[in-house]
């Protein structure tokens, strides 16, 4: 069995942003939080298909990397809040020229259906 190749060098910029910032749900998560900050639950409803265990863990290192905020409250019952610090907004751009670059993979790929009718 061939091994994948990868990169580890902790001097790649390619690999340091993508530690932080990869996988499936932490793009979606900084996206829900751009728009305002959110409490657990709010933010639950906002990702579709996450599970809570996930979430939790994906905004533990959110938080542990410094892209997200998290403030508790000491009330009953307890209130916590998650918002977007000044390195996680820095992404902001980032992910809406991704998501132009998106467009052209949509439009690709109602392309390929109007093909296949």
């Amino acid at each position: 069995m061939e091994k994948k190749a990868s990169c580890k060098n902790p001097l790649c910029p390619l690999t340091q942003a993508l530690s932080v910032i990869g996988g499936k749900w932490k793009p979606v998560i900084i996206y829900q939080l751009n728009r305002s900050k959110k409490r657990f639950g709010q933010l639950h409803l906002s990702v579709v298909g996450i599970s809570r265990k996930v979430l939790t863990s994906q905004l533990n290192e959110l938080v542990r990397d410094g892209l997200v905020n998290r403030t508790s409250y000491a009330e009953t019952p307890p209130r916590v809040e998650y918002e977007l610090t000044e390195k996680g907004k820095a992404l902001i751009p980032v992910f809406g020229s991704i998501a132009e670059w998106g467009t052209y993979l949509v439009e690709d790929y109602k392309k390929s259906l109007t093909k296949t009718i």
